[in-house]
């Protein structure tokens, strides 16, 4: 598939997984997607923590539904930090670099046929929620929970979004002008 077919492909599935394990291999496809995002000045502030042990996976996301997100256990997940190390004049860019190596890891999770969902505001509105993720799998503090990509093979196909028209969102040389 090439990539403006994968970025159409793409969208937020929130369903249950089929119980089928993400090869080790595939998993680690996707984290070398998410590091090979842009940052900026490079200071490369997005880790991972890749999961595929289903007791740990089942700690994190029983977290995280505690706080609202359905579905079952996937058989993977991706832990998403990020430091906050500044850039230039002290400007910060961790947001972005993280949201950049998210949006990648979502594309190369619909290439190699797997279906996942960007959560965030699960995680990040519950301070208790971050500090017990970065418990359970020895984050050091310098690091902040930020994002959870849940990774399977969904259980049933997905309800993709409707989208406004590029006209209504997107212009050429002057805004609102087709």
């Amino acid at each position: 598939m090439d990539v403006f077919e994968c970025i159409q492909r793409r969208y937020s599935y929130r369903g249950p997984y089929i119980n089928t394990p993400v090869p080790r291999e595939n998993l680690e496809k996707i984290i070398k997607a998410g590091l090979s995002a842009p940052s900026g000045c490079n200071k490369q502030t997005t880790s991972f923590v890749g999961l595929d042990d289903h007791k740990i996976l089942n700690s994190v996301t029983d977290l995280i539904k505690k706080n609202g997100f359905g579905g079952n256990t996937p058989p993977a997940g991706i832990c998403v930090l990020t430091q906050q190390i500044p850039g230039y004049s002290n400007v910060y860019f961790n947001i972005q670099d993280y949201a950049a190596a998210i949006e990648n890891m979502l594309l190369a999770i619909t290439a190699l046929g797997y279906a996942s969902c960007w959560i965030e505001g699960q995680i990040t509105e519950n301070v208790e929620t971050q500090k017990h993720i970065a418990e359970i799998l020895n984050i050091p503090v310098e690091y902040m929970v930020v994002g959870f990509l849940p990774v399977g093979i969904p259980e049933k196909e997905g309800k993709r979004p409707s989208y406004k028209l590029a006209s209504e969102r997107a212009w050429y040389n002057v805004f609102g002008v087709p």
